[in-house]
C-alpha cells in the first residue's frame, strides 16, 4: 500500500446550515482519561456545536467507547492541565440525570445488559421505552407511571414505527427492532442530541438500510446526531463533518468527502481498503 497520511485536525468553521457562533454543546479540550492501568484518552480535544450531525469514525479499540461514557459523566478525565476544559453546554459541573434531557445515549454495554435483562424477566417494548423515565432496563413493581407519559411512550413507539411492537417481549424481537426500542428509552426525556454506539452492529444488509432511514427521520425531527461507529456505511447524507479516530486521539476531523477515501481510511484502519460511493451512500470494501 502506498504511503498515505492522514489530514491534521484544525480549527475550521462549522459545516453546514450550523453556524461557528452557534452554542457548544461539547467542549473537550487537552483531555487525559485512564481506564484500570491503561490511558485510553490522550491531550484529547473535541468541540460539537447545538446542532450538528457528526459521525466519530474509528477502528475497535481506538477509545470511542471511553468517549461515550465521558461525554455521559460515567467516568472523568484526569485533573486538568494546561488549557484544560471538560464542559457540556459550557458548564462544568452536572447531575447525570440533568444530562438526558440533553443526550440520548444507545451504547453497546447498554444493548448487552439488555440482553442478559431479557433473559431473565419478560420486558415488553412498551416497558422498555418507559423505563427511560426510570433509569432502568423495564419497568418494576414500585415504579409508577404516569398518563402523561404513557401517552409519550405511545407518540414515540409510533414515530419509530414500532407501535405494532408495544405489547411483544423484547426478547422475542429483531436486532433491528430492539435497538429501536433502545432509541425509544432514550427518547423519553426528549434529549436534544442522539449518542449512538455501533449503532448497526450485528444487523444484516436489510436492516441497515431500514435503520439509515430511521437515522435520517430522526436528524428530520430536529435531533442533533453524533454517530459513534467503525462502518462508514452508517455515515448518512445528513451527517457533513466526519472526525477519525485512532488510539485515543483524533486524526483528523473535516467534511466527510476529504476524509471518506480509500487512502485515509486505509490509513486509519492499517489495511488495504477502497471506499466505494453510491449517490450520497459510502461503503468499504477490501481493495
Amino acid at each position: 500500500m502506498a504511503k498515505s497520511h492522514l489530514p491534521r485536525p484544525a480549527a475550521r468553521e462549522c459545516l453546514g446550515s450550523v453556524p461557528a457562533s452557534a452554542p457548544l454543546l461539547i467542549d473537550f479540550r487537552n483531555l487525559t482519561v485512564t481506564r484500570g492501568d491503561k490511558r485510553v484518552l490522550r491531550g484529547f480535544n473535541l468541540q460539537v456545536r447545538r446542532g450538528e450531525h457528526i459521525a466519530l469514525l474509528g477502528p475497535n479499540g481506538s477509545g470511542k467507547s471511553t468517549l461515550i461514557k465521558a461525554i455521559a459523566r460515567e467516568i472523568y478525565p484526569l485533573a486538568g492541565g494546561r488549557g484544560f476544559r471538560f464542559q457540556i453546554l459550557g458548564r462544568d459541573d452536572w447531575d447525570v440525570s440533568d444530562l438526558r434531557g440533553h443526550f440520548g445515549i444507545v451504547a453497546l454495554d447498554q444493548l448487552q445488559n439488555l440482553s442478559n435483562e431479557i433473559t431473565l424477566r419478560r420486558v415488553t417494548t412498551r416497558e422498555l421505552v418507559l423505563s427511560g423515565y426510570f433509569n432502568s432496563l423495564g419497568l418494576w413493581p414500585h415504579h409508577r407511571v404516569k398518563p402523561a407519559q404513557e401517552r409519550h411512550a405511545r407518540e414515540i413507539l409510533r414515530f419509530l414505527e414500532i407501535s405494532r411492537l408495544s405489547d411483544r417481549a423484547v426478547s422475542e424481537m429483531s436486532s433491528g427492532e430492539q435497538r429501536r426500542a433502545m432509541i425509544g428509552r432514550a427518547l423519553v426525556h426528549q434529549p436534544e442530541a442522539l449518542i449512538l454506539d455501533e449503532p448497526t452492529n450485528s444487523l444484516d444488509p436489510g436492516a441497515v438500510r431500514e435503520f439509515r432511514q430511521l437515522l435520517r427521520k430522526l436528524v428530520r425531527s430536529g435531533k442533533s446526531l453524533i454517530l459513534v461507529t467503525h462502518h462508514i456505511a452508517d455515515v448518512i447524507p445528513e451527517i457533513e463533518r466526519v472526525i477519525l479516530f485512532r488510539n485515543g486521539r483524533i486524526v483528523a476531523d473535516g467534511p466527510k468527502a476529504q476524509l471518506l477515501t480509500s487512502p485515509t481510511l486505509s490509513k486509519l484502519f492499517g489495511a488495504k481498503l477502497r471506499v466505494v460511493k453510491r449517490g450520497d451512500n459510502y461503503d468499504l470494501v477490501s481493495a
